[in-house]
């Protein structure tokens, strides 16, 4: 079986907004997005997860990267193979979001629970990451940041 993730990339003023999550009781920090639905697109999904996670619409500018390596599902009974899709994103419209400086910024641990926070680019590591895919993401965005791909903004 096959699990599809779509994730957003949003990238402001040098700095790359990510979520703080408590599922399956685990504590994650990882990019807005989420699953797949049946019968939906991977933009489409993407607009919807991340109006329902930020309360904000965005636009995607460009696909980033797709999961070029087999990833076990580690979370999730059976067996199951996780797809990551990534797309760099743009606010459609000013925004408010609620974001915090502390990682796991929660009064409580309860399944469901968010916060996010941004995050530095130019200081970003594959440790600020819980997944294995994302890891390898912030590998990616750290070697673009250091050629120059992000000096200007996504077409």
């Amino acid at each position: 079986m096959f699990i599809v993730r779509i994730y957003g990339i949003l990238i402001e003023n040098g700095r790359l907004l990510v979520t703080d999550e408590y599922r399956l009781g685990m504590l994650m920090t990882k990019f807005p997005g989420g699953g797949l639905e049946y019968g939906e697109g991977t933009i489409d999904c993407l607009l919807r997860e991340w109006k329902e996670e930020t309360g904000f619409e965005i636009e995607v500018t460009s696909h980033y990267y797709t999961t070029d390596f087999f990833q076990p599902a580690i979370h999730l009974p059976g067996e199951s193979q996780v797809i990551n899709i990534y797309y760099r994103v743009s606010a459609l419209h000013p925004y408010k979001l609620n974001t915090s400086e502390i990682q796991f910024d929660f009064q409580e641990l309860k399944d469901g629970l968010q916060t996010f926070r941004w995050l530095q680019l130019s200081s970003i590591s594959p440790d600020d990451f819980t997944l294995p895919i994302d890891k390898v993401l912030a590998e990616k965005l750290i070697r673009d940041y250091a050629s120059g791909y992000f000096t200007e903004k996504p077409e």
